[in-house]
């Protein structure tokens, strides 16, 4: 990867200076950079900069292994509810289920929206009324939806956690001959967690 060769060559590195290397603007590489940092490519010292870090230096580094995933290695089963539903049968599926969020889908099973712990807070305290509101009024709406393909790599859903600071990424598939997509599975902060654990411990 440029930023890992840029570090090597150029170590201590300020962010500033990768983004000026690469042509692009800090902000953009702000994830990359904390994905590089959370799987050791790279460390980072305050007020000094960047160099490489313990996985970069290491051939057989148990963080390769994560590298190579994808998405559909991982993604959990996706808690999927119709667009008709009220906030108050949202409010009871995201407790019984234990999840931080609800995939919203049409009567044609394409993902349309995605409702959050917070979103459903926002509207139900003070308010008597949200409990029969419908959860289409209170869900954000596709195309504001960050997703992820089972294809994409494990990586990818990692960057695009952090770049848009949310907790878990819906998982999409193109359906053949409909212009819509499917909801095949969902990959959270938890299972990124993980996996970076398993990779240290090497188990």
């Amino acid at each position: 990867m440029e930023i890992i060769e840029l570090v090597s060559k150029h170590a201590p590195i300020t962010g500033e200076r990768i983004a000026e290397l690469l042509g692009i603007s800090r902000p953009t590489i702000r994830s990359d950079l904390a994905v590089l940092v959370m799987l050791r490519h790279i460390d980072a010292k305050p007020k000094v900069g960047y160099f490489l870090g313990k996985a970069a230096l290491q051939i057989d580094s148990p963080f390769k292994h994560v590298e190579a995933m994808k998405v559909n290695d991982v993604m959990g089963i996706p808690v999927v509810l119709r667009e008709t539903v009220n906030v108050s049968d949202a409010v009871v599926t995201l407790f019984l289920e234990n999840v931080g969020s609800l995939l919203i889908v049409n009567s044609q099973g394409a993902l349309v929206g995605i409702v959050s712990r917070k979103d459903l807070l926002k509207v139900t305290l003070g308010q008597a009324t949200a409990s029969s509101m419908p959860v289409s009024l209170v869900m954000t709406r596709h195309p504001n939806i960050v997703t992820v393909t089972p294809e994409d790599s494990v990586l990818e859903a990692a960057r695009k956690m952090i770049h848009h600071q949310v907790d878990s990424l819906p998982v999409v598939k193109a359906v053949a001959g409909l212009d819509h997509e499917e909801v095949v599975g969902r990959i959270t902060k938890t299972t990124m967690t993980k996996l970076l654990l398993e990779a240290a411990l090497g188990t």
